[in-house]
């Protein structure tokens, strides 16, 4: 009876042994999102498009500066603390004056999102890219009696290439209303197909 008892005590401990085995890996969650470069001091902090701070608990090769958009893979530890899996910068520009939108450079591009967040208006887009760098811009129309923004994407004589993904945030604290309110604006970009126009606020 002692020997039947002994084996069933085996079996139960190999049975657990197996289980733990066979346990999967736990992978750390994380987020992918737009974020702004805070670096006041040596210290490099991010800042979310909803305005919270994200302290990195270490963060190798990159130094970044003030005001840079980047995209940001990080894992939440305490608190604000995270880990930073990853930070790659994004184009990062300003809304610009212009009397003349219709002379402006518009090469069709294809629209994968459009939000604002942060005070930034941020761009996903796709264009055709070969081996030379394209120039984009933001452009505010002074001739509308209403706060127009038309996007400006020059090739370059880029040749036909591949498709590539184009990340881009423009600030818009020049377009803001001093009372604090909501700010509505059009944006206007050339597609493929057409001219697309988004309704959009920056708050």
């Amino acid at each position: 009876m002692m020997r039947w008892r002994f084996i069933a005590y085996l079996m139960v401990v190999f049975l657990i042994a197996f289980a733990c085995e066979k346990e999967p890996e736990r992978i750390d969650n994380f987020f992918v999102e737009f974020a702004t470069v805070v670096k006041p001091v040596e210290r490099i902090t991010f800042q979310l498009d909803n305005f919270k701070t994200l302290i990195p608990i270490e963060l190798k090769d990159y130094s970044g500066k003030n005001g840079q958009r980047v995209i940001l893979n990080y894992t939440p530890l305490r608190g604000d603390t995270v880990k930073i899996n990853s930070v790659n910068d994004i184009f990062t520009g300003v809304v610009q004056e212009s009397n003349a939108v219709t002379n402006l450079i518009k090469d069709p591009v294809k629209v994968q999102s459009v939000w604002v967040g942060g005070n930034y208006l941020n761009l996903i887009l796709e264009i055709e890219y070969f081996d030379k760098t394209h120039v984009i811009g933001l452009f505010r129309d002074t001739q509308s009696s209403t706060i127009d923004l038309h996007f400006s994407h020059s090739k370059e004589n880029d040749p036909p290439g591949y498709t590539q993904k184009l990340y881009a945030s423009f600030s818009l604290s020049a377009i803001k209303s001093p009372n604090g309110s909501p700010t509505p604006f059009r944006f206007h970009i050339q597609t493929h197909t057409s001219v697309r126009v988004f309704e959009l606020e920056v708050l």
